[in-house]
């Protein structure tokens, strides 16, 4: 009999164009430029010819235009589930005041619930903008997990890069400064842990980085190193899934849009990472990682994952994140 496949989860950051326009501080993002209505159907439709359904962590504010109502509801429809990704998409939530982001929550709960049907019981904050109010409310809301932890020492150097490609004013960098995390968060676990505050306990799931390296390995990465070498890029995702599976770590896998989205589609993103490729290309390699993912795994969507964790014990971490 052939032995079971260890667990794992896939998700996608629904963000839209002028939200990363909104983050790189290009103008012309205030008319909320979207490709939802391009890229969504491209990921069901491959996800539909892999035979899997996953985690959509929508943000609210698209969720609040009419105009996006139709293809949000498409992602329900086929089975998927919705998670909440802030309202206004600004990876600097750690800066908020207590009231602030009890309005940034609540409106995107709202937003994506009149949009999808569906009511948001998992988070992932933009830029994995994280901190220890946000997860107290979290907590106090009733949420299951949150997925906003990203272990690995190569948030600073990406965040320079996205710096230097960018046009940000000194506050626009003030606000930035923790974007894609720090230094210390490679010390972070790799593994599902639970925070504990005064609300009570929130499971949390990592964004999967190679255990002991800490090196990324979500999709966006693996097509930047595709870039050089499409072998390479493969081989080294299935050297990071044989580590996964000797250490016990249950993955965490993560996809964006641009994933999805090529210079056949749009030079207004030219600036990030592997955008120099053709869609085509990009949903082909996708396919390719998700095929390899799928062989080693059985691959879930984000709160199963988190009901299937929570049934083990877990370590007990409290919030320790600084302002």
């Amino acid at each position: 009999m052939q032995e079971p496949r260890p667990l794992a989860s896939l998700s996608l950051d629904l963000d839209n164009q002028w939200s990363y326009m909104k983050t790189h501080g290009d103008a012309g993002w205030e008319s909320l430029p979207s490709y939802l209505d391009i890229v969504v159907p491209r990921v069901l439709q491959l996800l539909k010819e892999k035979g899997l359904t996953i985690t959509f962590f929508i943000v609210g504010l698209d969720a609040d235009q009419e105009r996006n109502h139709a293809v949000l509801r498409s992602i329900a429809e086929a089975g998927h589930e919705i998670g909440n990704h802030s309202f206004h998409h600004e990876p600097w939530l750690h800066l908020y005041s207590q009231e602030q982001l009890l309005t940034e929550i609540t409106k995107a709960e709202t937003a994506i619930e009149q949009a999808t049907g569906r009511k948001p019981i998992g988070f992932r904050g933009p830029g994995f903008s994280l901190s220890s109010d946000l997860i107290e409310l979290l907590t106090h809301r009733g949420y299951l997990y949150d997925a906003s932890t990203f272990p690995t020492y190569l948030g600073p150097i990406a965040r320079a890069y996205y710096f230097m490609k960018s046009r940000l004013s000194e506050n626009d960098l003030k606000e930035r400064k923790n974007l894609f995390g720090s230094f210390s968060d490679g010390l972070r676990p790799t593994k599902a842990y639970c925070w504990r505050s005064k609300a009570g306990e929130l499971i949390e799931i990592p964004v999967t980085t190679m255990p002991g390296l800490k090196l990324p390995i979500h999709v966006s990465y693996l097509l930047f190193l595709s870039d050089f070498s499409s072998a390479l890029a493969l081989a080294y995702f299935r050297t990071a899934l044989e580590v996964c599976r000797w250490t016990g770590t249950q993955p965490s896998l993560l996809l964006h849009p641009l994933d999805f989205l090529g210079c056949d589609d749009t030079t207004a993103l030219s600036f990030f990472p592997a955008m120099q490729l053709r869609s085509p290309t990009k949903v082909s390699f996708v396919g390719r990682v998700l095929d390899l993912f799928r062989e080693r795994f059985e691959i879930v969507p984000m709160e199963r994952h988190a009901k299937h964790v929570s049934c083990q014990n877990l370590n007990r971490v409290a919030p320790d994140f600084a302002k």
